[in-house]
């Protein structure tokens, strides 16, 4: 039987794919798609509290899917790129030819 691997890529991975679940964060994540948001402006677009959109964003920060830097007060959110690189690389390491 093959157990699981417990390194850092797995939970990456794992926490990814959590992440990933729930709808608002998705859409989160398509906002983010277009170009760098606020906390704020993010927050606007959803009918939900801003703790609420706190939390997605921390998941999502977690799961090194967005990152986040702060200007003056404002805190931006951009994708992490790197992050969802290595994620995709991953999925395209599964596919194999029967598939094509």
């Amino acid at each position: 039987m093959i157990g699981l691997i417990k390194s850092g890529q797995h939970y990456h991975k794992m926490n990814s794919f959590a992440a990933l679940a729930d709808p608002t964060r998705r859409q989160i994540i398509e906002a983010l798609a277009q170009g760098p948001l606020s906390s704020g402006e993010i927050a606007g677009r959803f009918e939900i509290s801003a703790p609420a959109i706190s939390q997605h964003l921390k998941a999502l920060r977690v799961a090194r899917l967005v990152r986040v830097r702060v200007e003056a007060q404002w805190r931006i959110y951009e994708l992490d790129r790197q992050g969802i690189d290595g994620l995709l690389e991953w999925i395209q390491s599964l596919k194999c030819d029967s598939l094509s």
